[in-house]
Order: C-alpha cells, then structure tokens, then sequence
C-alpha cells in the first residue's frame, strides 16, 4: 500500500474542496480508509473513516453534514468532498489504510497501518 494524498490548498469560508487518496501500491480493497488532520500546535485527529466495501462511513461530529467521504476501489481512490469549510478546518490531511479494520474502530489512529504524506487545506476568513 503506497498512499499519495492531493487536492489541497487556499479556499475562502464558505468555499469547497476536494481531497483525493491514490494507493499506487499493491492495492487490497480489504481497506478501511481514514482521513485524519492536523492543525499547527495541535495533535492529530479523526475527521472521517468508509469500510472497506463502501457501505458503511464515520464523521467527527465537527464535519457533519458538510464533509463527505466516497471511494472507488476501481481505481483505488479515496475521495474527501469537503463543502462550506471554515477556518477551524485548516490543517495538514492525511489519509490512512487499515486493512480489515471495522468501522467500529476506524476513529483510533493507532489502528491504521499506513499512512500518506498529507496535503494542505488553507481556509481563509
């Protein structure tokens, strides 16, 4: 699994974006996939997690109906549609691969395995 993070960048309140997870490693669709975040000075933390089948998704409570995660395991890409964004959102994404973990557990970083190198989302007032 070779995880490569894009879409970031500077978007203005209010505005969207949309963030993409390639695995250009030898691909298992047994993957639950996570999107994760960090914001300067603070620690990392869940935003949003899909099973490996798609069915089932997890949000943090502060992205709720307004984030929305999807994959296509055709072309073994995770996607983070992220609508009316804030200042608060502004943070270093990361996603993350968990082979066979259930949704149940996808919120806890320490259950993934592998990791992409982050891309940055700017959201200015």
């Amino acid at each position: 699994v070779q995880l490569q993070a894009s879409g970031g960048g500077l978007v203005q309140a209010g505005g969207s974006l949309r963030l993409s997870c390639a695995d250009s490693g030898r691909t298992s669709s047994n993957n639950a996939m996570g999107w994760f975040r960090q914001a300067p000075g603070k620690e990392r933390e869940f935003v949003s997690a899909i099973s490996w089948r798609g069915g089932s998704t997890l949000y943090t409570d502060s992205v709720k109906g307004r984030f929305t995660i999807s994959r296509d395991n055709a072309k073994n890409t995770v996607y983070l549609q992220m609508n009316s964004l804030k200042p608060e959102d502004t943070a270093v994404y990361y996603c993350a691969a968990g082979p066979r973990l259930p949704i149940t557990l996808a919120a806890y970083e320490y259950k993934y395995d592998y990791w992409g190198q982050g891309t940055q989302v700017t959201v200015s007032s």
